[in-house]
């Protein structure tokens, strides 16, 4: 997961991986949705769409942004941004934001990445796309007392995101999904285990 951060009281440099967190904000924050609309455009026009807007921290906060090549399910094509496609949205982002001050003169810390292998899911497609693969869901309010699930995702339906668990399959209305993301199933890291004991 490639990522690139802005000082705004610097220049660019590169920064460690970071932890976006993986929550779905149905009710966004007003500051998000402002964010959100002032960079769309600019990441649409290249090739790129949001996955995640996130503000962390206090004092000088980071604005964490999250995206990816758009995901054409007949090619296959889409996804992963790569180090430099980061620095040149980072440094587009970085010109509307103060062009448009929507971060009100404050200082803050600008970091955009893309999703790695435990990524968010943050729309209802998102949940078609990864359709077979094992994920977390938390949400609110619970069903059956139940707030927390994990299992193998099975698509869509309608509104509602499908799930199997140990229980059965349950179905969720994705507006009620507070929190969800893909998780790493062990026969995944395997192989690389495995390579790292033979090197």
């Amino acid at each position: 997961m490639p990522v690139v951060g802005i000082n705004k009281k610097g220049g660019l440099q590169k920064s460690p991986p970071f932890c976006l967190g993986n929550f779905i904000d149905v009710n966004k924050p007003p500051l998000i949705q402002k964010i959100e609309h002032a960079i769309t455009p600019t990441a649409e026009s290249m090739g790129f769409e949001l996955v995640r807007v996130l503000i962390t921290g206090s004092g000088k906060p980071t604005l964490q942004i999250m995206a990816e090549r758009p995901w054409n399910p007949e090619t296959k094509d889409g996804g992963t941004i790569t180090i430099d496609e980061c620095g040149k949205l980072s440094q587009a982002i970085s010109v509307v934001l103060d062009v448009e001050n929507v971060m009100e003169d404050k200082p803050y810390f600008l970091e955009v990445g893309s999703p790695g292998i435990d990524r968010p899911l943050t729309r209802l497609k998102d949940f078609d796309r990864f359709a077979g693969q094992d994920a977390k869901v938390e949400i609110e309010p619970a069903i059956d007392g139940r707030k927390r699930f994990r299992g193998i995702l099975k698509g869509t339906k309608g509104k509602s995101v499908l799930i199997a668990t140990e229980d059965g399959e349950t179905e969720i209305p994705f507006n009620s999904i507070e929190k969800a993301k893909l998780t790493i199933v062990e026969e995944l890291l395997k192989p690389k285990q495995r390579s790292k004991k033979a090197n």
